[in-house]
């Protein structure tokens, strides 16, 4: 697919490695629809290990596309996850990629 078959597709398309390791593209689909969300949580939901969650959120927010809170609930410590606006623009560029990807394969040749 080329930019001039399909112009207003490609528009924000952009592959986006850091999506492409573990749980990190389900756990960013997840908090794009959410504003705080327990890291309880998003492992529940993505079916990931606390473990797991705990260094795919680190390495995004290291990328600039997560922010971690930090806090207690009484006695008990908790984390938030929320997709920062620069993740929300790399999600939406990755997604839009991989729709034009899928275009392209699903092209009759």
């Amino acid at each position: 697919m080329t930019e001039v078959e399909h112009p207003a597709e490609d528009a924000g398309a952009k592959r986006d490695p850091i999506f492409e390791t573990g749980p990190r593209l389900a756990l960013c689909a997840l908090l794009q629809g959410a504003d705080w969300v327990e890291s309880a949580t998003a492992r529940d939901l993505t079916g990931a290990s606390d473990s797991a969650v705990s260094k795919h959120s680190r390495t995004l927010e290291d990328a600039g596309y997560l922010e971690i809170r930090k806090g207690s609930v009484g006695r008990r410590p908790r984390t938030w996850l929320r997709l920062s606006a620069a993740g929300r623009v790399a999600l939406g560029g990755h997604l839009t990629w991989l729709t034009n990807l899928r275009h392209a394969i699903d092209q009759p040749r």
